[in-house]
């Protein structure tokens, strides 16, 4: 079965949607992949967008807000509404 994987050195492209959910993501990847996600979600003219990243002990959140804090195109970002991960996702504004 692993072989089936063994010559894919191609990047598998995933659509771009509101929510980006990082539990897929390896820890090392995190903050390169937030800051790609947001160019292209700033692309597509989302102006709204969640970003999944656990509860956990805190480390994905504050990478995830660290990269939020540094990009100019994001207007604010806060802990996302209970129903919707509560302090386990972040959501953010975007300016167009």
């Amino acid at each position: 079965m692993a072989d089936d994987f063994a010559d894919a050195g191609e990047p598998i492209r995933i659509p771009i949607t509101d929510v980006f959910d990082l539990h897929s993501v390896p820890p090392r990847d995190v903050r390169r992949v937030v800051e790609a996600y947001l160019e292209e979600a700033r692309r597509l003219g989302f102006r709204a967008i969640r970003i999944i990243h656990g509860r956990g002990i805190g480390v994905q959140r504050e990478t995830v807000r660290a990269v939020l804090a540094r990009t100019s195109f994001v207007v604010s970002y806060g802990d996302a509404p209970a129903e919707a991960g509560g302090w386990g996702a972040t959501i953010a504004q975007l300016h167009p």
